[in-house]
């Protein structure tokens, strides 16, 4: 697997020998200082460009980056289903190459780039031909850290948290597997993962992030509710799925009274109190049932 170094010069280097390229920036965790390191970190490139066109007509000159496994272009598919996209202004590559390396490479014109450069706080100039790329202050991840709910976001994450369970109920004795899972995991384990965030940001003044689609959690959840976090999920078994089910809502109950306690906000003890009981009773529910109640 190419070394950092050797993908750097090699990046820059393509830029440099190409007068179409006239600078390059980079996003993403490579940035962020307080990002964990891995083998599988990609490289968020973009180049800034005179016109997309010639690179895209063309695709023979992506092989100077190496053999690619896959290559994935989001703008030509977008484009070629009827999206909107405007091509001449900008264009993305990512590349997964056969030594592991990735790179997510976006082509953009000057233009493109005034418009949205800097935007996103972790950015970091690599090249600039012309001094085209405009001042920005040193990266940081300060726009992806955790932030502090209002009692109105508390409350309506919650409601939301105990009112969808009874869907994932109705699909579990329907054996509708396919909904009552995707019932789960969009809605309330979306909820569950708010509520974690939010303690996890109680815990450390707001001031952290825990990552995309919480892949931190491990590294702030205390081990018991780390657990408890791991046996929310589940198999296709119905007994394993309900198990995983009020798991989930003990843990949702311990974070979310944390939560609330610390900022001051009331938890819906009833809401509780009722969607458990709710819940008990659906999973005892025979089959052949003919009333809820």
């Amino acid at each position: 697997m190419r070394s950092e170094k050797e993908m750097f010069d090699l990046i820059i280097g393509v830029a440099e020998r190409d007068e179409r390229i006239r600078a390059v920036y980079m996003n993403g965790s490579r940035t962020n200082a307080n990002a964990p390191k891995d083998i599988f970190q990609d490289y968020d490139i973009v180049y800034v460009v005179t016109e997309t066109g010639s690179f895209i007509k063309d695709e023979k000159w992506l092989e100077v980056f190496g053999d690619l496994l896959m290559l994935q272009e989001p703008d030509k598919m977008d484009y070629e289903i009827g999206m909107n996209r405007d091509l001449e202004r900008s264009y993305g590559y990512l590349m997964l190459f056969t030594d592991g390396n990735r790179i997510d490479l976006h082509l953009e014109t000057k233009e493109a780039m005034i418009e949205s450069y800097g935007n996103d706080k972790l950015t970091v100039p690599l090249l600039d031909k012309d001094t085209i790329l405009p001042s920005i202050p040193a990266p940081t991840d300060i726009d992806y850290h955790v932030k502090k709910p209002s009692e109105a976001l508390f409350v309506s994450n919650t409601n939301n948290f105990w009112w969808c369970l009874q869907n994932v109920a109705k699909g579990i004795w329907r054996d509708e597997l396919p909904y009552a899972k995707l019932m789960f995991e969009y809605n309330t384990r979306s909820s569950l993962d708010q509520m974690v965030s939010w303690w996890i940001g109680t815990k450390y003044d707001f001031q952290l992030s825990t990552g995309k689609l919480g892949k931190y959690f491990k590294n702030y959840l205390p081990e018991p509710y780390w657990e408890m976090y791991v046996n929310t999920y589940s198999d296709h078994n119905y007994e394993h799925f309900w198990d995983s089910i009020f798991v989930t809502c003990d843990l949702f109950r311990v974070l979310a009274e944390e939560v609330s306690e610390n900022l001051s906000f009331t938890y819906p003890v009833e809401d509780d109190k009722n969607m458990t009981q709710y819940l008990k009773h659906v999973r005892s529910l025979t089959p052949d049932a003919e009333g809820i109640y």
